[in-house]
Parts: structure tokens; C-alpha cells; sequence
């Protein structure tokens, strides 16, 4: 009967948030007025807004109150509610950090959403995390670090709710969006479903794999849409397919218009790309002078959502030139991360097939990943770095840009055979020559001012470069990365009460910066990679 409940549930939540609209869909030129203005510092807090009456209504009232001397603040104050972020700050600083996680989680956690018409918000029947700050969704790669704490702390249904919620977002829209908002369908985040559905079989068994193969099969399909059909040389949303007919992925998002929640950032930006380019061009026609800038517009706007699918939104690794945004090039890009993780999901899917003893369909699976390997090492290999980097389809060569995703193969490659040692050596000295610092590993050595770029470091890439070294044996260095990030989160935790989102590993005295908006307390992924890492080495004297 429960079961029965939940399916009747799951149907009705399917059809009522498909219907809902985005923001700019449903208030028009509100949207783009309170955007444009700057109502709020942040563009993201009117797209969380929910409407107090129905939508409809508040766009009537707004085309007869708009004047010159027409308060938009204030209309948008007494018309919708505005989000309010978590109340982190007000949670006991215990001195334990690792106790005060474990009590945040109750402040992070949402309980199954209810549908509001007219909000952003796309209702999940399970509860949640959220990360915190102006995240006030569930987020998709966020909760796999997330759950990393979430189990050291016990909360093994709460990990199954939210697998829970991304199998649902999978049978309902295909994919898991970057978060449940609307404005977040068109694109998904790197793709760490099965690593979680991986994540839950460690504690429950392998009856995991048989109740998720499907969906896991939907995000791995979702992925390689196209696969089949494109000709070699050419590109299709997520895939790229090579001239010796080698498939690799990219990061993808279906828009070509600026992000909703980063409305103003978005729009600048390709302003100052295409102004610079149109001062060197000449136009046979004013017509043609427009086609340009809309074309050239829409190519900006595609890159930068891109930008935000990959998670690294934004950082030196996606641009021609390092200093500049407005170069940005990630469509032309396939990520070495990205594909280190399509690799994982093959592998996982042959082991689900094989499970649910679905031979042909897990034979498949290996076939695949074992072309994603000689993949990985024929086109993603820097002979400059003497290590892994992003690989250019364009211009047929690495970008040769130390960042601290080359360290994904290693997660995932098999650490059976002699060859993983060697690479272990190699990552060793990449990683000492361009990105350990005092408080951990830098996303990349590049001082930009983007968010992704030195002094900063994040959670997820520590992680992730502590799995990379233990699986190659190069535990010592390992653990030395684990202690000082550990040591850094504690130091600033002590100091000021927070968990933050990201440090400046650099200087460790300082905080992180760059990027569109300011530093965020809360913090999912933080909290759940810093009681992992201090479970594995523990808290630094």
C-alpha cells in the first residue's frame, strides 16, 4: 500500500512540475525589469521569489502601477515572498567541528516540497539538503559530497531520500537538472548518480544497483544522446564524436539566452565580447551588423551555461585567454572530468547489468568503458604537463592548463595493474608543482579572479584528489592534502563560526574570493568531504 502511495504521488508531482514555467516566462517584462535594474545585489534572490497571489494577477497590477516614479522594490516586497537563506549562524558553535556538522544537518535539511504556482521551485517528494546560503535547492553534484558526511553521521535514509529525489528528477525530465529549479532544466552537473547509487550499495548491498539501474541507464542515455547518428568531426549537446570516431563528451546546457540567476553577470559579459569584436568587423548592412551580434550573443550565453553545467562556473581552465571571460570556449571543450566519469558510469553499469545477470547488456557496458580508457589516454594526455588536462576538438589538442579535475582518471582507474604506480609518480609531481599550497590543492594555478581559479580551493577537489592518490599509492601525499585541508576548515571554523563554501588554500589567514556573488556559510559539501577526511586521517593537532 505505501509503495502504492508513493507511486500515486510520484505521478502527480510529474505532471504539475512539468507544466511550470520559468521566471521570465511567466512575469515577462517584470523579470527583465528587476533584473536589468539591479532590485537585489544578487540576481538570483527574484528567481527564488514566490508569489504571495497568482501571477497573473501581479502582472495585470504592475502594467497599471508602473509609472516614473514607480517603486519596483517595493512592488516586489508587498507581491512576493523573498527567499531567506538558513540560519546557519545561529546554530550552537560547538568546538568540535565535526559535532557541529552533525548539528547543522537539521538546519540544512528540507522535508518534501509543496507545490507554490508561479515559484521556481520544483517540488521533490523526499527530503533533502541543501548547501546553504543563496543555495536554497537541492543541488546535483553537491549532494554526492554531501552524502559523504551524511553517512559518517548515520543518516543512511536521508542519502536514500535524496537518491530518491534525483531518481525522480531522472523518470520525470530525463536528467537530473543542475538543481529542482525551473530556470536549472536546461542543463544537468557533472554526473555523480551512480557514484552515489555506488555510495548507498557500501551500506546496503547490491540490491541498490537493481532497484537504480534504471535510472541510472536514463542519465548514462541523457549523456550520450546522439551518440549514434553524429558523423565523426562533429558535435551534438553532450557528445563529440572525433574523426577516428572516438566519442567524448562535453558539458551542454539547451539555452542560448542569459542565465536567470545570473541575469546582469551574463549579460555584460557578452557586451564586452561582442563590442570588441564588432570594432574590428565592417557590415554591409545594419541588418547584418545585427545578425552578428545576435549570433555572437547567443554563442556567449551557450558557453556560460556550459560553463555553469560543469560546476566550475567559472574558472581560466574554459577560457582562450586566462584573464578573460569573454573568451570563454568550453563548447569546444571536452573535459577530462567529465569523462573520467562517464567512464565510471560504464563500469558501474556493467557491474549493475551483471548483477541483475543482464550479460549482453553488461559485455556492452565494458565495451564501452574500455574505449572511454584509451580514450582518456590517447586525447587527454599534456605532453607539456606530463599529466592529464581538458582536451581542445577544435584546435585537436590538450589546453595543456593545470587544474585539479586531471586527478579524476585516477579515481576511477583500475589500480590492479603496474601502470597505476607509474601514473601515481606522475601525479605526484604534477600536483607539487602546480597546485599544493599550505591549506590543500588550488583549483588551478591561475590568479584570475575567478571563483574556480588560485587562492581558491574546494571541497569536492580534495576529495576527489585524496581517492586519486590512494588509488594509486601515493597514500603519504594523500593524507598530507587530507590534513591540511582539514586543519584549514578547522582553523576558519574556530575563528569565525563558519563552513565556508570555498577557501583560499594560499593564504590561509584570508578569505576565499572572485566570482559572481559573495562567500557562502553553510556548507554541504564542505560539511560532508570535512567529517569524511576527518573520519579517514582525523583532526590535525
Amino acid at each position: 500500500m505505501k509503495n502504492l502511495v508513493t507511486l500515486l504521488v510520484f505521478i502527480i508531482l510529474s505532471k504539475m512540475v512539468i507544466a511550470q514555467k520559468t521566471p521570465d516566462k511567466i512575469y515577462g517584462q517584470l523579470f527583465t525589469d528587476i533584473q536589468t535594474s539591479k532590485v537585489f545585489s544578487d540576481n538570483k534572490t527574484f528567481v527564488d521569489c514566490a508569489p504571495k497571489r497568482k501571477p497573473a494577477d501581479i502582472m495585470y497590477d504592475y502594467g497599471l502601477a508602473k509609472n516614473a516614479n514607480f517603486n519596483l522594490k517595493k512592488f516586489v516586497e508587498d507581491n512576493f515572498n523573498l527567499p531567506s537563506a538558513p540560519p546557519v549562524n545561529q546554530q550552537e558553535h560547538e568546538k568540535d567541528v565535526a559535532k557541529h556538522i552533525s548539528n547543522l544537518w537539521g538546519i540544512l535539511k528540507r522535508e518534501a516540497d509543496k507545490i507554490v504556482v508561479g515559484s521556481s521551485l520544483l517540488p521533490l517528494p523526499y527530503p533533502y539538503i541543501v548547501p546553504g546560503g543563496r543555495f536554497r535547492e537541492i543541488y546535483y553534484w553537491d549532494s554526492y559530497f554531501t552524502m559523504l558526511g551524511l553517512k559518517e553521521s548515520g543518516e543512511i535514509v536521508l542519502i536514500e531520500n535524496m537518491i530518491d529525489n534525483f531518481s525522480f528528477l531522472i523518470n520525470t525530465y530525463g536528467h537530473i537538472p543542475n538543481g529542482n529549479r525551473s530556470y536549472y532544466l536546461s542543463r544537468s552537473q557533472p554526473p555523480f548518480f551512480c557514484l552515489m547509487v555506488e555510495l548507498l550499495a557500501g551500506i546496503k548491498g547490491d540490491k541498490v544497483y537493481k532497484k537504480y539501474l534504471p535510472q541510472m541507464q536514463k542519465e548514462y542515455n541523457y549523456w550520450m544522446q546522439g551518440a549514434s547518428t553524429l558523423k565523426n568531426e562533429t558535435s551534438f549537446k553532450s557528445i563529440i564524436k572525433l574523426n577516428d570516431g572516438t566519442i567524448l563528451n562535453r558539458y551542454w546546457d539547451d539555452l542560448e539566452i542569459p542565465r536567470q540567476e545570473g541575469y546582469t553577470e551574463d549579460v555584460k559579459v557578452a557586451e564586452d565580447a561582442v563590442t570588441k569584436k564588432m570594432m574590428t568587423m565592417r557590415f554591409a548592412s545594419q541588418a547584418a551588423m545585427n545578425n552578428f551580434k545576435t549570433e555572437q550573443e547567443k554563442n556567449i550565453y551557450k558557453n556560460l551555461r556550459a560553463g555553469a553545467c560543469s560546476g566550475w562556473d567559472f574558472s581560466s581552465r574554459w577560457f582562450k585567454e586566462p584573464d578573460k571571460i569573454s573568451t570563454i570556449q568550453i563548447l569546444d571543450i571536452a573535459p577530462v572530468d567529465l569523462n573520467a566519469l562517464m567512464y565510471k558510469i560504464e563500469t558501474l553499469l556493467a557491474k549493475a547489468y551483471k548483477i541483475t545477470k543482464q550479460e549482453s547488456q553488461s559485455r556492452q557496458m565494458t565495451t564501452a568503458s574500455n574505449k572511454r580508457y584509451l580514450a582518456i589516454e590517447k586525447y587527454f594526455t599534456s605532453k607539456d604537463l606530463n599529466f592529464y588536462s581538458d582536451y581542445n576538438f577544435k584546435e585537436k589538442t590538450t589546453t595543456n592548463i593545470a587544474t585539479a579535475a586531471a586527478l579524476y582518471p585516477l579515481c576511477f582507474f583500475s589500480n590492479s595493474s603496474q601502470d597505476i604506480l607509474k601514473k601515481g609518480n606522475l601525479a605526484k609531481a604534477f600536483i607539487e608543482k602546480y597546485l599544493l599550497k599550505d591549506g590543500g590543492l588550488l583549483s588551478t594555478p591561475n590568479l584570475t579572479g575567478q571563483q574556480w581559479d588560485a587562492p581558491n580551493g574546494w571541497a569536492p577537489q580534495q576529495w576527489m584528489a585524496v581517492k586519486a592518490l590512494e588509488n594509486c599509492n601515493q597514500k603519504q601525499l594523500a593524507k598530507d592534502i587530507a590534513t591540511r585541508w582539514i586543519k584549514l576548515n578547522t582553523e576558519v571554523y574556530l575563528r569565525t563560526g563558519k563552513l565556508m563554501e570555498k577557501y583560499n588554500v594560499t593564504d590561509t589567514h584570508l578569505e576565499a574570493g572572485g566570482g559572481e556573488y559573495a562567500g557562502q556559510d553553510g556548507f554541504g559539501w564542505t560539511n560532508g568531504v570535512l567529517l569524511a577526511l576527518i573520519k579517514k586521517y582525523g583532526p590535525r593537532e
